[in-house]
């Protein structure tokens, strides 16, 4: 007993209870992570700050546990088991749950209504509205609804990821169908919108889809990079505020950062 309390991580591979040794073996997960090759226990040890005993203990029950494989020369490097377990959290993120509580907070800093879409074939599906309790325009689109990628800024962010080819294919087989005299109905006037929104990574809708109402959307993206959902803000003209792109933006990349997404450019 004494010489357990003397050393708190004698037999840590035994006591996975253990939140001392939890977070030490979460100190060594990550030394690994920040290595580009297999990293040796002398390596690991001091930049995690641990005794190379205590250290080859936990790891050697993370070896155990398929976390961390030791290779021949007595180096060690992340365990093919973390990808399983990243693969099965990844199989069931729910982004709308992850998007909603960021939803909310940006919903209160302005006051107006939060959209939350995807995209299905030619079609931009609604999942999550938040009611800004004051508008003045009726609202077209609500959870469950559809529009057309070309009528909507959250469609746009999918259309400008397509390439020149899926966006002249997607144009000839809808027709660019309009729904006001803002609605972008040619194929030049769209190429040109989608270059805009390649090149600032936020898309609007200038009354496009509803005669009155301005939007105003950004990617939300997964850890591959892929757009997987787009945020929108949304509200009559005379309320728009051009600081809204600044803020949704912000907003989208939170939530991409939660899904594991990390920006190249940053």
């Amino acid at each position: 007993m004494p010489k357990a309390a003397s050393d708190p991580t004698l037999g840590a591979a035994k006591s996975p209870g253990s939140i001392q040794v939890i977070e030490r073996m979460m100190s060594l997960l990550d030394a690994l992570a920040a290595s580009p090759e297999p990293a040796s226990l002398k390596h690991l040890a001091a930049s995690t700050k641990l005794h190379p005993s205590t250290a080859h203990r936990i790891l050697a029950a993370m070896t155990n546990a398929r976390f961390v494989e030791r290779q021949e020369q007595g180096s060690y490097r992340l365990g093919i088991r973390l990808l399983e377990l990243g693969s099965l959290v990844k199989s069931r993120i729910n982004f709308r749950e992850v998007a909603l509580p960021f939803m909310q907070e940006l919903h209160e800093k302005i006051g107006e209504a939060i959209n939350l879409a995807t995209r299905h074939d030619d079609e931009i599906v609604y999942l999550e509205r938040t009611s800004s309790g004051r508008a003045l325009v009726r609202v077209v689109y609500l959870v469950g609804g559809r529009a057309p990628l070309h009528l909507t800024s959250l469609g746009k962010l999918f259309l400008a990821a397509d390439g020149a080819q899926k966006v002249r294919d997607y144009a000839k087989r809808t027709g660019l169908p309009g729904k006001t005299p803002h609605s972008l109905t040619t194929l030049p006037v769209l190429e040109k919108e989608l270059d805009k929104v390649r090149r600032h990574d936020v898309a609007f809708d200038d009354e496009e889809a509803e005669l009155g109402l301005k939007c105003v959307a950004a990617p939300i993206r997964d850890d591959e990079g892929r757009i997987v959902a787009a945020l929108s803000v949304s509200a009559p003209s005379d309320r728009h505020d051009p600081d809204w792109a600044r803020q949704v933006k912000a907003t989208a990349d939170a939530v991409s950062q939660t899904l594991g997404y990390i920006n190249p450019k940053k």
